[in-house]
């Protein structure tokens, strides 16, 4: 595990944004600064960190962490979806085939949890007794697993924006996606949570839900674009303790931003208003679960670039 000062010391070198001439035009996101040129994106990940749709700070190595561990699940899954990806020329940045994006957020849930106001635990809490097509039983406790993995699909807000629950129908019929493209976007999104939850249950962990993103190749096919089962777009806990603490009453043991939402609801924060600033300690801390996620799924030692990020990626990428 990496050590304590080397975290502290990526508190100071931060990648916040990036403005890379030469790339092509830039389209910033919560957390990745995307380039295009019409054939080529390139997808650089900063250290940003996000929750309640709000942008907060950043995390030390987070982009590093979060690029590196959506290359490795682009290529163990490329047989059961296709992909993006050309190359990862940076430890921050990915290559990709420009696609065009369809508008929906693929969300599955194999679990009832969750802190949001989007999550399916407020949604049981406030009386939904359906969720993805799935009939709910009555007394279910947070944490227990549905019956089988459901899709709970949104729409792709922009920047500042916040994504909306809509069902498929809702998503036909305001002309996101075909009933088609439905279709195949539901049937690739459960192939891939099937694959991720296998891999993870291998290396001791539980892939609880997901969110996947989908883009039109320009020979056609669907591909996953954006991100695969890293700790932003994914929740793990750790199987060794899940049944214990589910007995206690405990939550489980988690190596996503979870920990980033539930810090913010103790401090009074539920997405209204100004955040409050993360502390140092909050950062490090964040840093060392993201490395450890990635550890654990990879089974591979993290080991982080500690040159200038910008510096880097200026020479990595060719930008002037």
């Amino acid at each position: 595990m990496i050590a304590n000062d080397v975290l502290r010391r990526g508190l100071s070198t931060t990648l916040v944004e990036t403005d890379l001439a030469g790339l092509g035009r830039l389209v910033r996101g919560k957390v990745r600064d995307s380039y295009t040129d019409g054939r080529t994106r390139t997808i650089v990940v900063s250290d940003r960190i996000s929750a309640f749709d709000r942008v907060l700070g950043t995390i030390p190595f987070k982009g590093q962490v979060l690029n590196r561990i959506a290359a490795f699940w682009f290529e163990r899954t490329k047989d059961v979806v296709p992909n993006h990806v050309i190359d990862v020329p940076d430890p921050a940045a990915t290559r990709c085939v420009e696609c065009q994006v369809l508008p929906v957020e693929m969300v599955v849930r194999g679990y009832l949890t969750g802190v949001t106001s989007t999550s399916s635990w407020t949604a049981y809490q406030k009386g939904a007794r359906e969720l993805g097509g799935l009939r709910l039983k009555d007394g279910m406790k947070k944490n227990e697993p549905f019956e089988r993995p459901i899709l709970t699909p949104t729409t792709k807000a922009e920047y500042g924006g916040h994504d909306q629950n809509m069902t498929p129908d809702e998503l036909v019929a305001a002309g996101a996606v075909t009933r088609a493209q439905w279709d195949e976007l539901a049937e690739k999104s459960l192939a891939l949570f099937a694959a991720g939850q296998a891999w993870a249950e291998s290396r001791g962990l539980i892939l609880v839900d997901t969110k996947y993103e989908f883009g039109i190749a320009p020979d056609g096919r669907i591909v996953v674009v954006d991100e695969v089962h890293t700790p932003d777009s994914s929740r793990y806990w750790k199987r060794r303790s899940y049944a214990d603490r589910m007995t206690s009453g405990e939550e489980p043991e988690t190596l996503d931003k979870e920990y980033v939402r539930r810090w913010l609801k103790a401090e009074g924060y539920d997405g209204d208003g100004p955040p409050p600033p993360l502390s140092d300690d909050v950062r490090v801390e964040a840093a060392r679960r993201y490395i450890e996620a990635f550890e654990l799924v990879t089974g591979t030692a993290f080991e982080p670039d500690l040159e200038d990020p910008r510096t880097r990626l200026a020479r990595t990428l060719g930008a002037r």
